[in-house]
Formats: C-alpha cells, structure tokens, sequence
C-alpha cells in the first residue's frame, strides 16, 4: 500500500499558505475565499485570489517560513521507513526549503508560484476537473493500487474518499464522520507509524 501525504497542516504543524498570506497579504481575502470554496468558489479559485494580495520577494517568504515552520514530529522516520509521495496545492517554491533544512528527501507533487511584488501568480500543476467532486483536486494524482491517504483539510476530501486507508487530523477529521467515512485520527507521524506497522505485523 503506497503512502500518500497532504503537506501543508499535515506534514507542517501549521499551514504555511495561511501563514504566509498572513504575513504579506490579505488575511480577511484567506478567510473569506475559505468559507466560499465548495460553494461559489473552487479550491484553486479561492487559493488564487488569496495569493494575488501577497507583496513579498521569494526570498522574504522563504526566510520567514524557515524560522518558523516546523514540521510533525515523526516525519524523517515515517520517509525513511515508508518512502510516501507528498501531494500539495502548496508551492515547490515554499516546499522543497523547508525539505532542505530538514535534511529529507521525498517526492513532491505541488504547484508553482511567480512570486510578483504585485500579487503572487500561481502556475497550477493539474487543472484537469475531476469527475468526483466537480473541481481540479488531488485524487488523479493518487498512485494506483491500493492508498493511504494522511490530510487535514478541504483540499484532501476528494483524495480522501479515493483511498483505501484514511489518517485525518483538523478540518478533516471533522468532515469525514458527516460522510460515513472512516479514518484513523493522528498527532503526529509516530501516530501514522504506529499504525502502518501494526496492519502490517
């Protein structure tokens, strides 16, 4: 069974796209489009507007997230042991930094991002309408056979429903018991270790 990780919220203790519009954009613009997604607005539409308020360099970002943003406890282990593919509606650009500090490889599927001064143009990877949920998302990305899907937000619903094992955490983990959805709840990655060793023992 592949392992297949959400990455902002999930891997990170904090979402880093929340952070960094709070920092350098519209933080009202966030909330708001994050009300409406799912109603008038899709998950790309709402993520688009919110980044276009950002006025920061890369490079002002990049700093800012490297002292901040940690990741959850357990992550080296769980990449070592399990080699998990990481899907995010978040940037390489944000992304492979904090990887790089942490000393970890892993595959990352995200999007890009032109980090203007006069808003931020995101270059999404797939725009392709999935068939389940009437939006680009996450599930045409999952590998075939058999998944165990880590998330804890809108973006990871779809993917969710697709796989055959569900770790959930935050948003999530409320959503899925509303749609007879059963998942496994976790802290951190000694949690999802645990866990993934005991099915297979």
């Amino acid at each position: 069974m592949r392992l297949v990780l959400d990455w902002d919220g999930t891997v990170t203790e904090r979402d880093t796209l929340a952070l960094v519009v709070g920092w350098f954009g519209d933080a009202q613009t966030y909330r708001r489009n994050g009300q409406l997604m799912g109603r008038s607005l899709t998950h790309d539409q709402a993520l688009a507007s919110s980044f276009a308020t950002v006025q920061a360099s890369l490079p002002e970002a990049v700093e800012r997230l490297l002292a901040m943003v940690r990741l959850r406890p357990g992550f080296p282990e769980l990449v070592e042991r399990h080699r998990p593919l990481v899907i995010s509606s978040g940037f390489h650009e944000l992304i492979e930094p904090v990887l790089a500090r942490e000393g970890v490889e892993v595959e990352v599927l995200a999007n890009h991002v032109d980090a203007r001064r006069d808003g931020w143009r995101i270059q999404f990877r797939d725009r392709a309408v999935c068939a389940a949920c009437a939006e680009p998302c996450k599930r045409s990305s999952l590998p075939p056979g058999e998944v165990a899907y880590a998330g804890d937000g809108y973006s990871d619903r779809c993917a969710a429903l697709a796989a055959t094992r569900v770790f959930a955490t935050g948003a999530l983990a409320d959503w899925l018991p509303r749609r007879g959805v059963a998942f496994e709840r976790f802290e951190d990655f000694y949690d999802v270790l645990a866990a993934l060793d005991t099915r297979q023992a």
